[in-house]
């Protein structure tokens, strides 16, 4: 499994070298202002967008906040850490410091954001008579829902000032020119870190739908909030964001193929299923473990070897009490469908280096995995059942630790079949 595992780590190393903010930014920097250029950002990956953006831009000033534990040094741009994925008071003061960065300016001037995933946490700022403790109450809630990204979006958007396009709104009448690393199906820029810089079309309505078409359980001070709220988050239409310019510099998509570029290099033939998957990640497990039996048995719908890979963001319903992000769940799922079958190795792991709240990005496993799992004491259907996905494979020494990458493409599937 040695040699196999290796490969799937380089495939890894290849996707999240596509992302790499030196690389990504410099085709898309924007045309230099009169004026002052002051730059705002926030995701896992923010640090190094700003560090990245001083090298090849220059003077510049402002702020951007990153998850705990993320930060890189930078010369002009200041990086605040704030908690992911419940937010904390610390978020609170970032958000705080991208209102006072974009205050004041002129038409003359440009906002230049750097945006990438995780960044809804990060920027806490209830609107209204609501706090920071009610915020932290919607994103539990959230979390526990297994609702799509795009659903906990179009709620976020309704309970901030800041998310939904209202940061950009309060640059005006400053150009603002939006950066964005994609972590959503789709690559949608107004989906990541919910649109602090980027409006879309979605509202109070939209919202409302969302809670009832996904049951989810909210505190009744946040439901009466959206029920009575003054106005909707800002529409694309605005003449305030009629300057503002948006480019997706980064996704999963071109990630996939950097590593399928390398798997044809090592003589694989490579086959993307999808770069956008969405849904229950211990059910798309068993969607590609069908695929993965269907070429390690008959050699179709493609010959052996072969190399199935996809990305996007699948969803976990808490339904127990245990460890795990849902990469490790995907793969424990995953584990127990191909049991015993021989000859297939895969990895599944979060292009930001950490799966959830834990400390690893996902974890490998192959047909001997769930075996070896019970001969260590841990029963993977039990595992699977609790969300306790993370001591099962650290059980058997399997969890896959990079630590931060400094990018954030969401999920990376790769299952390698001889």
């Amino acid at each position: 499994m040695t040699e196999d595992t290796e490969l799937l780590r380089a495939l890894f190393d290849a996707a999240v070298a596509a992302a790499d903010p030196d690389l990504a930014l410099a085709p898309h920097l924007p045309a230099r202002p009169k004026g002052r250029t002051v730059v705002v950002g926030a995701g896992k990956g923010a640090a190094q967008m700003a560090a990245a953006f001083e090298r090849l831009w220059g003077d510049c000033q402002g702020v951007v906040v990153t998850r705990h534990g993320y930060g890189c040094g930078t010369a002009h741009i200041r990086v605040m850490q704030a908690a992911h994925p419940v937010p904390d008071a610390a978020g609170l003061d970032a958000s705080r410091a991208m209102f006072d960065a974009v205050r004041g300016l002129g038409a003359d001037d440009l906002v230049v954001a750097l945006i990438c995933g995780g960044g809804s946490a990060l920027l806490p700022a209830p609107p209204g008579d609501l706090t920071l403790e009610d915020e932290q109450a919607l994103n539990a809630a959230l979390l526990r829902s297994g609702a799509p990204i795009g659903a906990m979006n179009a709620i976020r958007k309704q309970f901030s000032r800041i998310k939904g396009g209202r940061l950009a709104a309060a640059a005006h009448p400053a150009r603002v020119v939006s950066l964005i690393v994609s972590d959503v199906p789709g690559d949608d820029p107004a989906q990541v870190a919910s649109g602090p810089t980027v409006p879309d079309a979605s509202d109070r309505a939209t919202a409302l739908a969302a809670i009832r078409d996904y049951r989810i359980d909210l505190p009744e001070r946040i439901t009466a909030f959206l029920q009575n709220a003054p106005q909707d988050s800002p529409h694309p239409d605005d003449p305030a964001f009629a300057r503002d310019q948006v480019a997706v510099i980064a996704s999963a998509a071109r990630s996939l193929d950097a590593a399928a570029a390398l798997a044809a290099r090592h003589g694989i033939a490579a086959h993307i299923l999808s770069d956008a998957i969405e849904g229950e990640a211990r059910e798309v497990a068993l969607v590609h473990a069908a695929i993965a039996r269907q070429i390690a048995q008959h050699d179709r719908p493609f010959a052996r070897p072969a190399l199935l890979l996809s990305g996007g963001e699948t969803t976990v319903t808490l339904r127990g009490q245990g460890r795990g992000g849902r990469n490790t769940e995907f793969l424990l799922a995953f584990a127990r469908a191909i049991d015993g079958l021989p000859g297939i190795t895969a990895l599944a792991a979060d292009t930001d280096g950490i799966d959830g709240s834990e400390n690893n990005a996902g974890a490998f496993a192959s047909g001997q995995t769930a075996t070896r799992m019970r001969a260590a004491g841990v029963d993977p259907a039990m595992a699977v059942a609790d969300n306790d996905a993370y001591t099962a494979f650290a059980a058997i020494d399997a969890l896959f630790t990079p630590g931060p990458t400094g990018t954030n493409v969401n999920d990376f599937r790769a299952i390698l079949i001889r």
